[in-house]
């Protein structure tokens, strides 16, 4: 598959403050690429960068093999959805969205039909003669969209564009942008705090942090199979659990061994050398550990001590003490517990995690 967009050795800085750093991504075409990371980690600089909308320090960036890196943004082939829904209050729906087609001085019948089509795509026909004050926030998201589709573009960049929407509206807002994807089949580049918009639009995503991207990869082996610490706590909701402690061998397998209890590793698939001694962390994800009669026959079992539980509906979430450390485990919902109670603990280790305590890496 042919690369739409290419970003080499790409570094940005504000004054001493280094924001990208070498960084090197490349895009395929029709891609739905995913930038995630937390506030400041440059996530929407390189997306600006990407736009032109920012000057890089040094790098190059090229969109379809051309090199953009000092283009102005109209030259770029691109249509950028902000954050903030950025209407002209005075215009109507459909003023708003020829509004750049108009100032490129493009022939009325094609505006017509690029508008109407874009309308039609993102259900918003009955809007068009209304204002932007008389739209819901998710009607006015739908508008800036259309806005950036109407340029018939080859690279769309999204920046947060579902964070100002309440919790109902961006989960069906998301739905659309994935459907909107699937029509198209444009390059997008979608920028997001939310592990949730991440996991589920992207077909791949790039977790970002100070300015370095920790990993790029499908979205279940990001969660499935973190490449360090920090990917393996930034994703998962509860995050994934973390055991301190060390690696030893009993009876010629490798465990892991934490205030005096030893787990097997017997089903883990390690991808370096587990050695005797190395001061490891274990990672667990809560719908990984299975209680009382979920474990497996013959599974090793472990005693714990249930301290909180959360209710969530189809789940239900207990918070664990077990050797010296708090768990946190996802149950089927039609399961209670109560505080002080004793339960057993089995560990999936198939889908566990292990890190080194001092590089951080997976093992």
């Amino acid at each position: 598959m042919s690369i739409s967009v290419s970003i080499k050795d790409l570094s940005l800085d504000f004054g001493a403050v280094s924001v990208l750093k070498n960084l090197n991504l490349d895009i395929k075409d029709g891609e739905f690429l995913v930038l995630l990371g937390s506030s400041g980690c440059g996530k929407s600089t390189l997306l600006n960068c990407i736009a032109g909308l920012l000057e890089p320090t040094d790098g190059q960036i090229f969109i379809k093999d051309k090199n953009v890196t000092w283009e102005e943004p109209k030259d770029r082939g691109i249509g950028m959805v902000f954050q903030s829904y950025a209407l002209y209050p005075q215009m109507t729906v459909e003023k708003n969205l020829s509004f750049g087609l108009r100032v490129a001085k493009t022939p009325p019948e094609k505006i017509k039909e690029k508008v109407a089509r874009a309308a039609e795509i993102l259900q918003i026909e009955p809007l068009l003669k209304r204002k932007p004050a008389e739209l819901s926030g998710g009607q006015r998201q739908r508008v800036a969209i259309g806005r950036a589709l109407v340029r018939d573009v080859d690279v769309f960049l999204f920046d947060e564009p579902l964070s100002n929407l309440d919790a109902k509206l961006r989960s069906e807002l998301r739905v659309e942008i994935k459907r909107l994807h699937h029509a198209l089949k444009n390059t997008m580049i979608y920028v997001t705090h939310d592990q949730i918009e991440a996991l589920t639009l992207a077909d791949r995503i790039a977790i970002m942090k100070s300015g370095v991207i920790q990993q790029l990869d499908d979205p279940m082996v990001i969660y499935n199979r973190p490449k360090n610490l920090f990917v393996a706590g930034f994703i998962g909701s509860p995050s994934m659990n973390f055991l301190h402690g060390e690696l030893a061998l009993r009876d010629g397998t490798p465990v892991f061994v934490t205030n005096g209890v030893a787990f097997s590793l017997a089903g883990y698939r390690s991808e370096k050398p587990l050695l005797p001694g190395t001061k490891v962390v274990l990672g667990v994800r809560p719908e990984h550990i299975a209680v009382d009669e979920d474990i497996e026959p013959g599974a090793e079992m472990h005693e714990a001590v249930v301290d909180i539980e959360e209710p969530m509906g189809a789940d239900n979430l207990l918070w664990l003490k077990h050797a010296g450390h708090v768990l946190s485990v996802r149950i089927g919902g039609t399961r209670r517990f109560s505080p002080g109670n004793q339960v057993r603990l089995g560990f999936d280790m198939s889908v566990a995690s292990l890190f080194d305590a001092t590089s951080e890496e997976r093992l």
